[in-house]
């Protein structure tokens, strides 16, 4: 008797893993670009998802950055709990990162009117990396990577072969007929019906999934928001108005809230630097720019440091995100305005800066008229005020006498004694 309770025991706990667990399945809705945001998330997502029968991942993806997609890929496949990946809703679609996501589920399915494929890796500028020594270490690396994920779960590891080398792309049909997924379904419910009592060989479960009660999951306000914040054209935009503000502070104290709010920025611009690869020899372009800049404003160039500003601003920002994937590279024509923009600014500046130069100086009319004192042989003291002043005959100025200006003229007085 006490054999058999032990070998009960025995056999319970070697089924537990795959046992129905509290019938419920944690739906995970991803629909973003693969980057350490949204990694970080979906992979919190995943370890939640252990206290529920299944984790299916609702996926969505361009793709995004290889060190995040393989993060997700690793925790993927350390989840205690079987992981589904559905390409979802209809339209939707898993690109390039989204394939190793796909491949690395239990469970891989497809709604009917979705894609999967283009895992081609490219160079940061978006371009195609060019025939060397380095480009077939690449394509080697992500191609032996991406075939091992489709061989493990028993799915084709020679399109998976295409996927990157040929950037091959397929329907939800067409994958299906290749034994890319493991099948189609018109909705969540209807996909936890067909893959019910479906046993994982990988990793030895058996789902049991059928009638559970879907909890559905999605990106709150903050993970979007920090998403959102490091779009790389914000970041540069961010990181100028921040250091602007502190050198407008610097320059005009007490003001307070230039200062504050370049603060803010620029914290917020240091942490989407901390996420995506920054190039600092972009970010010390940048600071050489606005540095010439604001030299030019207090010295007398004719605008030669304005343009060299400009340009180390423009270089600086189109090679801030250089080592990033396309996606997350600062847009050309969004660096020519920004810098646009400034140099017409300056150059407004610097013309009005040169008119008031060679302009005489409007005095209000309330001058004339005005006594004052004088304090030197051609200066005179008027409302607070050292002027340089002649007399209107010629004659030369004692220091003590009394005068009244009768007419000003740039910045000189012409005075008469009282």
């Amino acid at each position: 008797m006490k054999l058999f309770l032990l070998v009960a025991a025995v056999a319970f706990v070697a089924a537990a893993p795959a046992a129905a667990g509290n019938g419920k399945v944690l739906a995970v809705r991803f629909d973003a670009e693969v980057n350490p945001v949204t990694q970080g998330w979906l992979s919190d997502r995943i370890d939640e998802g252990a206290d529920y029968d299944a984790l299916v991942i609702l996926l969505d993806t361009p793709g995004g950055l290889d060190t995040s997609m393989r993060k997700i890929v690793q925790a993927e496949l350390g989840a205690r709990e079987p992981v589904i990946v559905y390409v979802f809703p209809n339209g939707a679609r898993a690109a390039s990162a989204g394939v190793w996501i796909s491949e690395a589920a239990d469970v891989l399915a497809m709604s009917p009117v979705s894609n999967i494929g283009s895992s081609t890796p490219i160079t940061g500028s978006g371009g195609n990396i060019p025939n060397s020594d380095l480009k077939r270490k690449i394509l080697n690396d992500a191609a032996a990577s991406l075939r091992n994920l489709a061989s493990a779960h028993g799915r084709n590891a020679k399109w998976a072969d295409l996927a990157v080398r040929k950037a091959s792309n397929l329907t939800a049909d067409e994958a299906l007929q290749m034994n890319v997924v493991d099948l189609i379904a018109p909705s969540l419910p209807a996909l936890l019906q067909k893959i019910d009592g479906r046993h994982v060989q990988l990793r030895g479960f058996t789902l049991h999934t059928a009638g559970d009660t879907i909890v559905t999951k999605r990106m709150g306000f903050l993970t979007r928001l920090l998403n959102t914040l490091i779009d790389p054209n914000l970041l540069s935009l961010l990181f100028l108005a921040g250091i602007g503000g502190i050198i407008f502070e610097v320059f005009h104290p007490g003001v307070v809230l230039p200062g504050a709010l370049g603060a803010v920025s620029l914290v917020v611009a240091l942490f989407g630097f901390s996420i995506l690869p920054t190039s600092w020899a972009g970010v010390a372009l940048i600071l050489l720019g606005l540095a010439l800049l604001v030299i030019d404003a207090h010295v007398v160039t004719h605008g030669a440091l304005t343009l060299s500003g400009l340009v180390a601003l423009g270089v600086g920002m189109l090679t801030l995100f250089h080592d990033a994937p396309a996606p997350y590279h600062v847009n050309t024509w969004f660096v020519i305005a920004l810098t646009g923009t400034i140099g017409g600014f300056m150059a407004f500046a610097l013309g009005k800066a040169v008119q008031a130069r060679r302009q005489p100086s409007a005095m209000p009319a309330a001058m004339v008229g005005a006594h004052g004192v004088v304090r030197g042989e051609d200066l005179v003291f008027v409302r607070g005020e050292l002027w340089r002043a002649e007399t209107s005959d010629g004659t030369s100025l004692e220091p003590g006498e009394q005068v009244e200006v009768d007419e000003v003229e740039g910045l000189r007085l012409k005075v008469h004694r009282v």
